[in-house]
């Protein structure tokens, strides 16, 4: 066994090894010990994350991941300035300078090794959150759970679920998530119920007597037979059926939407209006408005949420002791980032909105002072609530 794996069943890193820099690319360190040998390790720097481009064309993203970025930097000599968490923002402003993300200032050799985990803390985390909003924003009232944690590592499975919850999806489907964020943990039934129970009206029998009455009883309907068959196979067998799923794999779905419909006419043709339609398997933005139309009251989606683009962020440097300074291809000098209240619109160093006229207002908030907290970090529930209100008034774009 390799020397870096003994002592460790699952390849994770601890809290404690990324706090000491054992998870940042090796040239920080490097570079940490030619700038304090050189004495230079001390130079006060304004660093600004920003992104030159948003995935597959989005108009905007959830910036998520800021509380753990906030804790990552406690204790060190560095003031953090951020957009709240769950705040949509655009790549550039309209005159086509990047927007701050966050903006870190303080002597470089106090946070120069936490590059790398500052980086992977917000761009999975953004891309996950952006994806859950988008879904959210096509899916309109309708209930939408996150199945998309079995596609990923299971170390990651909170940061997953916080994402998608940020995003504004209704549940998740671990207790560890539920634990964490006082989420609710969701979930239908597998098809190995089904199986081993020998086949759908012996499992669907089995959930109306055994499982737990406060749980919502929805019934996967396409383990053996026809989905029709087996929905009215599930109303008769549990007659507190909440909803059935319509989990149908690629190779038998044809026209998918038109199985809702079947599905949907059976039921209520047989007085059972009142029982929901869940569409799951390889659902996604594409697929989600004429499964809508369709007659569908909810979805599972999930390789698409925790596989979601990841959100390409960079960190650079823009400021040295007081004087701008940036690479090629960068805007130097910190900027003084505003936003309108009214559309949203965002701008570099003005007072009225470009847009509509409106009073800007700092877009930032700081978040820590020299590593000590500057405001008391949102909750969750506050996160969220900033998403919809984001969602109501956002476009989706292409």
């Amino acid at each position: 066994m390799p020397k870096a794996a003994r002592g460790r069943d699952f390849h994770v890193a601890t809290e404690d090894e990324i706090r000491a820099g054992r998870t940042s690319d090796v040239y920080f360190l490097r570079t940490l010990d030619v700038l304090k040998k050189a004495g230079r390790d001390r130079v006060r720097v304004v660093a600004e994350v920003t992104t030159g481009s948003l995935p597959i064309g989005w108009p905007w993203a959830v910036l998520c991941g800021v509380e753990e970025v906030v804790h990552l930097l406690e204790g060190k000599s560095v003031s953090l300035w951020a957009l709240p968490e769950g705040s949509f923002f655009p790549s550039r402003t309209p005159r086509g300078i990047p927007v701050p993300a966050m903006v870190l200032d303080g002597p470089y050799g106090e946070w120069a090794l936490y590059e790398t985990p500052v980086l992977g803390m917000i761009c999975q985390a953004t891309g996950i959150a952006t994806k859950a909003a988008r879904i959210r924003k096509l899916a309109g009232g309708k209930r939408v759970l996150s199945f998309g944690v079995r596609r990923m590592h299971p170390a990651i499975a909170p940061l997953i679920e916080r994402s998608v919850y940020v995003g504004g999806l209704d549940a998740i489907t671990t207790p560890l998530g539920a634990e964490l964020f006082g989420a609710p943990a969701m979930g239908t039934m597998p098809h190995a119920l089904v199986i081993v129970m020998g086949g759908p009206r012996e499992a669907f029998a089995a959930v109306h007597k055994y499982l737990e009455a406060k749980i919502p009883r929805i019934a996967l309907v396409d383990t053996y037979y026809d989905e029709k068959t087996e929905a009215l196979l599930a109303v008769e067998a549990i007659p507190d059926l909440t909803g059935v799923r319509l989990d149908t794999p690629a190779s038998r779905r044809g026209n998918f939407p038109a199985i809702v419909r079947e599905v949907r006419w059976e039921l209520d043709l047989r007085g059972h209006k009142d029982v929901q339609i869940y569409v799951s398997g390889s659902v996604d933005e594409g697929s989600i408005p004429a499964l809508l139309e369709a007659g569908a009251d909810g979805f599972g989606v999930g390789t698409s949420l925790s596989n979601a683009p990841t959100v390409d962020f960079a960190m650079d440097i823009v400021e040295v002791e007081g004087k701008p300074a940036a690479k090629r291809g960068k805007f130097g000098g910190r900027k003084d980032l505003q936003r309108c209240p009214k559309d949203g619109t965002y701008e570099i160093g003005v007072r009225a909105c470009p847009s509509c006229g409106a009073k800007m207002q700092p877009a930032h908030r700081q978040y820590l002072d020299l590593g000590r907290a500057a405001e008391p970090l949102p909750s969750l529930d506050e996160i969220r609530r900033r998403t919809a209100d984001e969602v109501q008034r956002a476009t989706l774009g292409p």
